[in-house]
């Protein structure tokens, strides 16, 4: 057999292969003479049949089997001879018999090969934050508003008060589908609705009514309704305060607390757990600024094939969270056309531009996982369960979780080595912003 290989791309090898004839004609008399074994043809015991009555009518076909299953076989031969590393499958054209042979054209995409730039010139902005008491204070608070129940007010409607009411919408004296609604419950301020509806019910008592003009949001998911002007006729039918939860014996003892450690234990809780998660949110944040930085400087090609392998990732992964939102009866009903490639695609590309420069990153740097600090990592994260001891031997114990978390911890390596060399910029954040930044990302 006989192979060349010319670069069509980057990504991709174009294998010219010739087949002698002799390896095709030898495979294919070896088969039909097991045919003529097993051949039923009326008028003809089996394993009697003439051989030129075989080869007349099962040739054709055996022949055709024949190439396909060399053309299969060569095409591995020959990327393994011409130690290409191959991603994907080969694409197999233009196959002819000439001069004693059978010569094809395969393409194949292979993995990047790169060269990564130095660090030196990333610019990489790293955060950080301290939580005070003022923030412990407010997380006590949101803790009792997870808890909260709700008291009838004859007064107005103020932010942070929750009033139900009926509404009505239209335009240009029109009315909408999903317009009105009747006992709608709102808490003002939450940011719920479009802009300037909760602002129009704010000083409204049980018993009114009033008409607010409001207009919908140029990017609004309802195409005929975004930047449209509406009217809301509004009905006020209950207005209510918020009653927040003492702190007491059963308050705390919500949280394993009780009545003797009080108020002081509960927040030395709080703000352990507060910090464990300002660790993990700089840590992550931090990741992802070092790593954009990374594959901004280095524009490489990627192959297809691993793009169209991360798209069926990422869909696979947002179907299982559709699942476990929904249920099984949801994800049933789930149709995988509604969501299309196009929806992954630039976050694809993105993803798998960085695992390959990931990889070359660890391959120069010859960094190995620190079995030290998957430890630690999992200690830290043990520490938030009521028996820490038992999550470390789970952990210990079961390789492939373990795993997952060697993979964590290798990326931090990585990341440590890319800003040990980068020029960082260290900037303070208040807790606060620490949080909608991580809400941001979270919901991209």
């Amino acid at each position: 057999m006989q192979v060349t290989t010319e670069a069509v791309s980057g990504v991709a090898r174009r294998l010219n292969v010739s087949v002698p004839t002799s390896r095709i004609n030898e495979q294919f008399e070896a088969r039909l003479k097991r045919t003529a074994k097993t051949a039923k043809i009326n008028g003809f015991r089996p394993g009697k049949v003439p051989m030129s009555r075989v080869r007349s009518d099962f040739g054709p076909g055996i022949y055709q089997e024949v190439v396909n299953d060399i053309i299969r076989d060569s095409v591995f031969e020959a990327i393994q001879q011409e130690k290409i590393n191959a991603v994907g499958m080969p694409n197999i054209e233009k196959v002819e018999h000439k001069d004693d042979a059978l010569v094809y054209e395969a393409t194949v995409e292979v993995y990047p090969e790169v060269e990564v730039k130095a660090f030196k010139d990333l610019e990489v902005e790293r955060k950080s934050t301290e939580i005070n008491d003022k923030d412990v204070d407010q997380m006590i608070e949101n803790l009792q508003k997870q808890r909260q129940t709700w008291a009838v007010t004859k007064g107005m409607a103020k932010k942070d008060m929750q009033v139900t009411f009926d509404f009505e919408g239209s335009i240009d004296g029109e009315k909408f589908e999903g317009g009105s609604s009747e006992d709608f419950k709102l808490v003002l301020g939450s940011g719920r609705m479009i802009p300037g509806f909760e602002d129009g019910i704010v000083g409204m008592k049980a018993g009114e009514e009033k008409v607010i003009d409001v207009t919908f949001p140029e990017d609004y998911q309802a195409e005929n309704l975004a930047g449209k002007q509406a009217q809301f006729k509004i009905t006020v039918k209950q207005v209510e305060k918020s009653k927040l939860p003492e702190i007491d014996a059963e308050f705390l003892k919500i949280f394993g607390l009780t009545e003797e450690e009080g108020v002081e234990k509960l927040k030395a809780d709080v703000r352990k757990n507060m910090e464990r998660e300002v660790r993990n949110g700089l840590r992550n944040q931090v990741k992802q600024a070092a790593f954009d930085a990374l594959v901004a400087a280095n524009e490489i090609e990627v192959p297809a094939a691993m793009v169209a392998q991360e798209i069926d990732r990422q869909r696979e992964q947002m179907i299982q969270q559709f699942t476990q939102q929904f249920g099984g009866a949801g994800a049933q009903a789930f149709d995988k056309s509604m969501l299309p490639d196009e929806l992954f695609k630039e976050q694809a590309e993105k993803s798998v531009k960085l695992g390959v420069l990931v990889s070359k990153v660890l391959a120069d740097a010859k960094l190995e996982v620190d079995q030290s600090r998957v430890d630690a990592y999992i200690e830290d994260m043990a520490s938030s369960y009521e028996d820490p001891t038992e999550v470390i031997e789970y952990f210990k114990n079961d390789k492939q979780q373990r795993a997952q978390i060697e993979a964590v911890v290798l990326e931090d390596q990585v990341v440590d080595h890319i800003l040990a060399a980068a020029k960082v910029t260290d900037t303070d954040v208040s807790y606060e912003d620490l949080l909608k930044e991580q809400q941001a990302r979270q919901a991209r």
